[in-house]
Order: C-alpha cells, then sequence, then structure tokens
C-alpha cells in the first residue's frame, strides 16, 4: 500500500482542513512540516510538488493533490464522509456556506496577502488591524447563513460536513488575532461541540509537529 504523505504548515487553515478530514476518515498519514515562515514553500523542492507553491499537498492512492477543497471532495468520495447531502439543492447550500469561509474569508486573510499589507504600510500592527477588519464581517455572513439548519450540534445538523471543517480553522486564525464573533451564538455552539470532536482535536495547529 502507497503511505499517505501530507506536506503541512500547522498553522495553514487550508492543511489544517486536511488534517480534520483524514483523521476522520481514519487514515494514516506521515506529516512532512513546510515552514511558511522561513518561505519553505518556495524551495525547488516544493515548488516541484505544487507549482503554486502552496499548501496543503496530499500523496494518496498513488496521486499526489493539491487544492484543500478539492482535496476533500476525493476524500469525501473516496471514502465515504458524507460531507455533502446527496439532494442536488441541499448539496449547493451546504457548499455554498463552506465557500464563504474558504473561498470569500480565507484568501482575504492568507499569510502572504497580511504580510504584503504590512509590507505596504510599514507597520507590523497592521497584520491584526487586517484580520480584525476581515474576519468578523465573513463570520457575521456564515453565521447568518447557519439560520438555515438547527446547530444540533454541527453546522448542518446531527453530522460533522464541509462547513464545519471550514469553519473551525478560521475561528483558530479568528480567536490568535483576537477577532471578535462574540455576536454569533450559533457558530461559538458548533465550535464548543468540535472542539470535543476527536478528529478535529487531533487536527489542532498545537498538535502538530513543527
Amino acid at each position: 500500500m502507497t503511505e499517505t504523505v501530507l506536506y503541512d504548515y500547522a498553522r495553514s487553515s487550508a492543511s489544517y482542513r486536511l488534517r480534520i478530514a483524514l483523521n476522520l476518515a481514519g487514515i494514516d498519514y506521515r506529516q512532512v512540516p513546510v515552514d511558511l515562515t522561513r518561505q519553505d514553500q518556495k524551495s525547488a523542492a516544493h515548488l516541484a510538488r505544487n507549482p503554486q507553491g502552496l499548501v496543503p499537498v496530499l500523496e494518496i492512492d498513488g496521486h499526489r493533490f493539491t487544492q484543500s477543497l478539492a482535496i476533500l471532495a476525493y476524500l469525501d468520495r473516496t471514502r465515504d464522509l458524507g460531507l455533502l447531502p446527496g439532494d442536488p439543492a441541499e448539496r449547493c447550500f451546504v457548499e455554498a456556506a463552506a465557500q464563504a469561509i474558504a473561498v470569500d474569508i480565507h484568501p482575504v486573510c492568507n499569510l502572504s496577502v497580511a504580510a504584503h499589507a504590512v509590507r505596504i504600510t510599514g507597520d507590523e500592527a497592521t497584520r491584526q488591524s487586517w484580520m480584525q477588519r476581515f474576519i468578523p464581517p465573513g463570520l457575521a455572513a456564515f453565521e447568518a447563513l447557519l439560520g438555515r439548519w438547527t446547530q444540533a450540534p454541527y453546522c448542518t445538523g446531527r453530522r460533522v460536513t464541509l462547513p464545519d471543517i471550514c469553519l473551525m480553522p478560521q475561528l483558530y486564525n479568528a480567536d490568535r488575532w483576537a477577532a471578535d464573533y462574540a455576536d454569533c451564538p450559533r457558530i461559538r455552539r458548533v465550535k464548543a461541540a468540535l472542539e470535543a470532536h476527536p478528529a478535529f482535536a487531533a487536527a489542532h495547529p498545537d498538535r502538530q509537529p513543527r
């Protein structure tokens, strides 16, 4: 059997998503840290794995995959994780909620984007103010989207779905940068439930090799 290898960075939201999914699937994997703060992602070795110079990269089933949402879709289909419902309309609603975080909030708050804002202003404090500017309104919109479902206990009901996997990494960043989401009771209920889930707890950045 081919070894499963995850090239990731502990604090990368996209990598965090994959760790959660791999844990949910019960897949044993070897982690190879790619330190974004040292620009390891721009090394020749990593660019050979992913020409975009991004993490994560997942080697699994004889393939090498990039882009977390695409990889999550692959794992969902091949490991029957049930991350998306079968009904086409409901599937669209669930995917839209996940993308509200992974496509709309996350890219704006990416490490390289925030670093560029710091370079432009010449002020390190810009990093935190940038996060505090963009994360809370994005989470407020996600909170409103969750009104479609009863959070019992997760984003869309009784089982973990794609929005849960996207939410927790974003909340890690929100907490890290003191971005306020106190007025999001649905999100806070889901967070409490997911923190107690073994697959999510094991994927937390503080529990990863550096």
